[in-house]
């Protein structure tokens, strides 16, 4: 896969703050990748976000995104084309009355001709199951479609990447599925890279790749099942595991000898079968 954003002894410090929120930060993302990055809160992973997206310049280091390092004013408007941002509450982002005019907004700013804008507002809607809402009023929608909306209006920029600022947070259990759903179809049927800043152990679990961080640092950095072996070590800095594999270790406690690392339900009930199995 290729490269396309690397953070090179990155540091950085607001400037209220003595300490360093991200430390010396070496990380690179790839082409094509579902990232998912965890951490407790004031672990640095939100910052990191703003610094791929040059909404915020390291204090020391480099970030370089697309070929273009973020520390130049010049290259913010080639990085944004490049890689889109979605945030937490999807109502900072949306500009417009009607949801067809705030997926449009951005591609209007870039001087895309009218006859484009309208294949690329249709198709974005359609990648999101939004398609239906376009001539709604964005704030009569639910948490989780409002958040699909701000999605679409980044697919209609044509960015390779999308970044995502736990854009769950506010959103119901019914909303995150939908916001989850639409991201996974953008990677896999787009090949869009996505990053992922979460605090959800089930959204992470989806991931093709999973960096936990720490006091701004990197702790861990791997596939899903390879970080979430490291039981203590995520409980020791206030993180927990899914709730499927948390059970199998429970049951194993108590003579269950459950096998594998089982992070979804499914997982789980397929290594209980097994166990059952094998028993009889």
């Amino acid at each position: 896969m290729d490269k396309i954003i690397e953070l090179k002894n990155v540091s950085f410090r607001y400037s209220d703050e003595e300490t360093e929120v991200i430390k010396n930060l070496n990380l690179d993302f790839y082409e094509g990748q579902f990232t998912c990055v965890l951490g407790h809160n004031g672990s640095g992973k939100s910052t990191m976000a703003k610094l791929i997206n040059a909404l915020l310049v390291p204090t020391q280091g480099e970030v370089i995104s697309y070929g273009f390092k973020t520390s130049d004013e010049a290259n913010e408007i080639k990085i944004r084309r490049n890689i889109g941002m979605v945030f937490q509450n999807p109502d900072n982002q949306i500009v417009a009355t009607i949801v067809e005019d705030d997926v449009a907004f951005g591609p209007e700013n870039l001087g895309i001709p009218r006859e484009e804008i309208r294949q690329r507002v249709d198709e974005a809607l359609k990648l999101v199951d939004m398609y239906e809402y376009r001539k709604h009023e964005p704030h009569r929608l639910s948490g989780g479609q409002k958040q699909r909306v701000a999605i679409a209006g980044v697919i209609a920029m044509k960015t390779g990447c999308i970044v995502l600022d736990e854009p769950t947070a506010m959103l119901d259990p019914k909303g995150r599925r939908e916001v989850m759903d639409a991201l996974l179809k953008l990677k896999n049927d787009l090949g869009i890279s996505i990053i992922l800043v979460t605090h959800f152990m089930d959204e992470a679990v989806k991931a093709d790749r999973v960096v936990v961080m720490n006091d701004g640092e990197v702790c861990l950095d791997g596939t899903p099942a390879d970080v979430f072996t490291n039981t203590e070590l995520l409980k020791s800095i206030g993180l927990s595991v899914p709730k499927p594999l948390e059970l199998a270790i429970e049951l194993r406690k108590s003579g269950v000898n459950i096998g594998g690392t089982p992070l979804t339900a499914e997982d789980f009930v397929k290594e209980y079968k097994e166990f059952t199995k094998n028993r009889g």
